[in-house]
Order: C-alpha cells, then structure tokens, then sequence
C-alpha cells in the first residue's frame, strides 16, 4: 500500500521493520528496534519459502505509493484520502513504470491486501498494462491482527501463490 511508519517508512525496504532488517536480512542499522506486525508476518513467510536470499533474488516487494503518510499520529493509506489519491495517481502509475523496468518477471502483481489497494491496482492496470495479471492476498497486518490464530495457514496461502517463482 505505502511505506508503514515502523517498517518500510523506517528502513527503505516495504514490510521490513529495523529488527527484521538487522537480525533476517544481516543488515547492521541504529534505528530503533522495534517489530512491526507485517514485517512479522513477512519474515516468517519468507523463512518458509527458504529464507531471505532465495526470496529477494526472485521476487520484487515494492509499494503502490513509495511515499508514506501519517495523520494524527497513525498510518494514512494513499487512498484514505479520495482527493489525495487522485493528486498522487499518476506519480504512482510512472513509479511502478520505471520499476517494472528492472524486474525480470512482471506476469503477475500481488496485491498484499484485498480490499481498495487491490482494487485500484487492477483499475490502473486495465488503463496502463503494467503487469500480465494482479492477484490479491490477504493483508499481512490484516492476519497479524485479526486471524492470528490462522497465521500458519495464511503463510501456506503465501507460499502456496509464490512458489512457482521461486528458483
């Protein structure tokens, strides 16, 4: 969606909170340590599908917008705000433009989340044929917080969608 404020919007990299970053992915940092819910998720689904090196090599993680926004001291989406998301859409189309240039498989597009990121990722798409197809899965934050219980079996949904382009 954009960069959380205790993950992405922290280290750079979408859903990799400053522990993740330092203890999985081996990269020494001074931010404060502290885990972020998705980045949880994340790391456990990335450990299943054979660890960081083989699923860094083979996917790319990005977020539709690059930029992260805060209100009132809480996470804003892109699209929390109608009129923001129409001011920001096209910097958003040409940033996964240019990305989508580096990438070595752009057949498919995961949306992580169901609901309105997912559905304005298949309407640019169907303007701008960025990606083959845009599939959705369920938010990591969204199973963190609500369907803990069912964690194991959401990163079985994961693995299940991201395996075949695994190496």
């Amino acid at each position: 969606i954009n960069p959380g404020r205790f993950g992405g919007g922290l280290t750079g990299i979408p859903f990799t909170d400053p522990i993740n970053l330092q203890e999985t992915c081996g990269i020494k940092n001074n931010i404060d340590k502290r885990h972020e819910l998705s980045s949880k998720f994340i790391y456990e689904m990335i450990e299943a599908l054979g660890g960081v090196e083989n699923f860094y090599n083979n996917m790319y993680v990005t977020a539709v917008s690059p930029l992260g926004f805060v209100k009132d001291g809480k996470n804003l989406n892109y699209y929390g705000i109608p009129e923001l998301a129409e001011k920001w859409e096209s910097f958003i189309v040409q940033t996964l433009q240019e990305q989508a240039e580096f990438c070595k498989n752009m057949s498919v597009c995961y949306s992580l989340g169901q609901g309105k990121n997912f559905k304005f990722l298949q309407r640019i798409n169907a303007d701008y044929q960025i990606f083959d197809q845009v599939r959705a899965l369920p938010h990591p934050r969204w199973i963190m917080q609500y369907r803990l219980k069912r964690k194991d079996e959401f990163i079985s949904v994961y693995e299940k969608a991201l395996r075949e382009y695994l190496v």
